[in-house]
């Protein structure tokens, strides 16, 4: 099944909703940086909450999310945009505990709970709108929540979730995000409240076959809900070989001839996707010609 993501509206409304299926994106990011049980989890709760808020932007919108909680993952990094791509990696993806006192992938214990959660957003205009508030759980869902309530003052919820294979591919992983809008009534948030204590784990929900669309019927219920939006969503990288050859350049001429006598050839890496790029020495000479 394809990953995918709904836009809806719930209780007439008064509750903006969002919720995907984020398995394949996950998958592809921990097959790309080899990321084992533990990490794979906090990368992928991270890029799944990423993909959504992505959806909030419009066209070309972008935002990053920068995730520093003092943990032996060291920093998390999200890319996403309104086009239902994103990409994200873990400093230290080779990290992975036993389960936590729930039974659970201990994402709290990799994370860290002394730093803060960091949100950029390029909306195109001249200056950034900027984010940042301090990690409250670790768990990432909670400290989702708090951004978009304590940063952005929006009454909200985040539920992400990852279930992980014995041989650490990704056996489901999604989430949700509802708002509540201005002038919500009591009754509804009371209904919702509810709800939320009894329903099962975001993850849970993928691995039994539920659907995004399925997974807002469950919180909200089907009489409530109204689809506006469905879209496709995946791990996307916009780095190339064409984009690190114009970043040689900008070094300026006497930096590539330095390269050309000491290795005689360059390597680029691209940190979010795991891609690298070799330049020959023919390539590096032709470089330097453009820097000139």
């Amino acid at each position: 099944m394809n990953d995918y993501l709904v836009k809806a509206l719930a209780f007439n409304g008064q509750v903006r909703a969002y919720a995907v299926r984020s398995t394949k994106i996950v998958d592809e990011a921990q097959r790309r940086h080899d990321t084992w049980r533990t990490a794979s989890a906090a990368l992928g709760r991270s890029v799944t909450a990423g993909v959504m808020m992505g959806a909030m932007l419009k066209g070309e919108e972008k935002l990053t999310i920068k995730i520093d909680g003092g943990g032996p993952i060291g920093n998390i990094l999200v890319d996403s945009n309104g086009k239902g791509e994103v990409r994200g990696y873990v400093t230290n993806p080779h990290v992975d505990f036993e389960a936590n006192e729930h039974g659970k992938l201990d994402v709290k214990r990799a994370v860290g709970t002394n730093g803060t959660l960091t949100v950029v957003k390029d909306l195109g205009l001249r200056d950034f709108f900027s984010g940042q508030v301090p990690l409250v759980s670790g768990e990432l869902g909670e400290d989702f929540t708090y951004y978009f309530v304590s940063s952005e003052q929006i009454p909200s919820s985040v539920g992400v979730g990852v279930l992980v294979n014995p041989d650490d591919t990704i056996l489901a992983a999604g989430g949700f995000i509802f708002q509540l809008m201005p002038g919500t009534e009591d009754e509804t948030i009371t209904k919702i409240e509810e709800r939320l204590k009894t329903i099962p784990p975001i993850s849970r929900l993928i691995q039994q076959g539920l659907s995004p669309e399925e997974i807002l019927e469950e919180l909200f219920g089907k009489e409530q809900l109204k689809v506006l939006e469905k879209m496709p969503v995946r791990f996307e990288c916009n780095c190339s070989k064409d984009r690190f050859g114009g970043a040689i350049v900008s070094l300026g001429s006497a930096e590539i001839e330095d390269m050309i006598e000491k290795d005689g050839m360059a390597e680029a890496h691209c940190h979010f996707c795991n891609e690298k790029y070799h330049f020959s020495k023919e390539e590096l000479e032709t470089l330097k010609r453009e820097a000139k």
